[in-house]
């Protein structure tokens, strides 16, 4: 009688990930393309502040970047999945460096402030979408794939990285170089990285204009009732569980703007303004680590289940960001709470795989950054204000209340993460491949 022998799936690993045919090929100039995206705030407030001697002013000529980006560019996201990464990412990243050289040449020349906003609205605008992007070819190539969990980590470490290494490498340059010197690497880095990135269009996904309707979702064999016509996909803010996620990534964006103050205000009310800088890299090392863990493990754990737990543990860390007053314990709490970012971050980022279609998904992403960078905004604002009122411990409640409030949204609308079957198959009937090795 014959056997039947059961092959043991492999371990989802970061290696088995980058063995992805042509995967290199989009990761190398992702990296150098999406490295000033952790640049441009810090420069923006450097340069201004140096020109015109306000913080304040700064930081509302940053801020200005900040709301257009999260506005702008899930709309870049959106043509982008109709009409190609490349199609929008090349006048894209033009429109960009001339957007930041302005900035730079008005503030140089003592412009009056409406002139840098009117700078700014461009600049955040175009800010290339480098990550949504780089997710989205990966959720094109890792279709059903288990490695798509890994990809979302290696992603999310990626962000931190940029996320340390923009700051430093731009406060460098604007301290020890020239004041404008922040935002002319900047603009140069998104210039030459975004048009290396864009010229890889053999591992962008299909543009949804491209696709003829009435492809069968079985096989796929094109077999028509009628004429061949084109889909108009819908925005995928139409897609319930993207709002949800939505929500859940404004709560971290407040986390990251909401830290990112009242770290400042917290080290000079203990009369340590240095140690401002280790105790924001303790967090984003805490979040890094996390996220390379999760990559390398084998989740039995249903997605929405893992972000219902992990956001609790993000908003029950982050409430208790106020009562803290001693540096070393600062260190401890805030190393835990960059150990929650992480697993909340590349849980939504899995879930847009089985919510969303493929003719939607860059712009998924997009929403998903833009919740990021709007939450951050309102994050610094707030926390500033109260910060400047009541002290450090008051500029915690903002990270506070953000994440308490959007785990309750998560929690009462946590039905909408999971993909209904039929919701599934319309999801997949146009355009779908059958899933490939990638290893």
């Amino acid at each position: 009688m014959a056997s039947t022998v059961t092959e043991k799936p492999s371990r989802p690993g970061y290696g088995q990930l980058l063995r992805t045919p042509r995967a290199w090929t989009f990761l190398l100039p992702g990296l150098a393309a999406r490295q000033p995206f952790g640049m441009l705030t810090i420069s923006i407030v450097l340069l201004v502040e140096h020109t015109s001697g306000s913080y304040g002013s700064a930081g509302i000529v940053a801020a200005v970047t900040g709301v257009s980006t999260a506005l702008f560019a899930p709309q870049g996201g959106r043509l982008a999945d109709r009409y190609g990464q490349s199609a929008v990412l090349v006048p894209g990243v033009l429109l960009h460096a001339v957007a930041v050289g302005a900035i730079a040449a008005l503030a140089l020349g003592g412009a009056p402030l409406w002139a840098l906003f009117v700078a700014a609205v461009p600049a955040g605008a175009s800010v290339p979408q480098i990550g949504p992007m780089v997710r989205a070819r990966w959720a094109s190539r890792l279709e059903d794939s288990p490695l798509m969990a890994t990809a979302a980590a290696f992603e999310s470490v990626t962000d931190e990285f940029t996320f340390v290494v923009g700051p430093v490498l731009a406060t460098a340059l604007c301290t020890g170089l020239h004041p404008a010197a922040g935002l002319a690497a900047e603009g140069a880095l998104s210039l030459v990285g975004g048009l290396l990135f864009a010229a890889q269009r053999s591992t962008q996904p299909q543009p949804s204009r491209s696709r003829p309707a009435g492809l069968s979702p079985v096989d796929g064999s094109g077999a028509e009732s009628g004429p061949r016509a084109r889909v108009k996909p819908a925005s995928a803010l139409s897609v319930p569980g993207v709002r949800v996620l939505a929500v859940a990534f404004l709560g971290i964006g407040v986390v990251f703007g909401g830290m990112q103050v009242s770290l400042t205000a917290f080290a000079e009310e203990a009369g340590r303004p240095g140690v401002n800088g280790v105790l924001y890299g303790i967090f984003a090392a805490g979040n890094m680590i996390a996220g390379a863990i999760c990559g390398a493990v084998v989740w039995k754990q249903a997605p929405h289940r893992r972000l219902l737990t992990g956001y609790g543990a993000l908003a029950l860390m982050a409430s208790t960001l106020w009562a803290v007053h001693s540096v070393p314990v600062f260190a401890v709490v805030g190393l835990v709470l960059g150990l929650c970012v992480a697993p909340s971050l590349i849980t939504g980022y899995t879930l847009v795989e089985p919510l969303v279609p493929a003719t939607a998904r860059t712009e998924a992403f997009t929403w998903l950054t833009g919740a990021v960078a709007l939450g951050q905004a309102a994050a610094v604002t707030a926390s500033g204000e109260l910060a400047d009122a009541h002290g450090a411990s008051a500029g915690f409640l903002v990270p506070m209340g953000g994440t308490v409030l959007a785990f309750a949204t998560l929690f009462v609308l946590r039905a909408k993460l999971v993909a209904r079957p039929a919701e599934g198959a319309a999801a997949r009937g146009i355009g779908h491949r059958s899933p490939t090795a990638v290893d």
